[in-house]
């Protein structure tokens, strides 16, 4: 809905809206208000955009604990591993299966 409310009535490219979920999803976990959100939402409030914010930052978060500040670096990337291995793997097989059309 907000996201929908952002296309309309503003000139932000979906690309750039996109960042400002995964974005707000970090900012809200690292001030500690997404974690009550989670727990609310349970799964539903982990798997949109700032739910990928919120994996990042938790990664982060337990890396940099376990390891110290090589974290920062490595726990964005283990925290979130599955979903972006997942989104390049169905993304390739839909470009394989489907042509893009450019809309009119």
């Amino acid at each position: 809905m907000i996201g929908q409310i952002l296309i309309d009535k503003t000139k932000l490219t979906s690309g750039r809206i996109l960042v400002i979920f995964v974005t707000a999803g970090v900012i809200l976990t690292a001030i500690g208000i997404y974690e009550p959100i989670v727990n609310i939402g349970k799964a539903g409030a982990t798997i949109p955009l700032p739910g990928f914010g919120y994996s990042l930052a938790k990664g982060v978060i337990k890396e940099v604990t376990e390891k110290g500040f090589i974290g920062v670096f490595t726990g964005g990337v283990k925290g979130t591993a599955a979903g972006i291995s997942a989104a390049i793997t169905f993304g390739y097989i839909i470009a394989v299966i489907f042509s893009p059309k450019t809309k009119k």
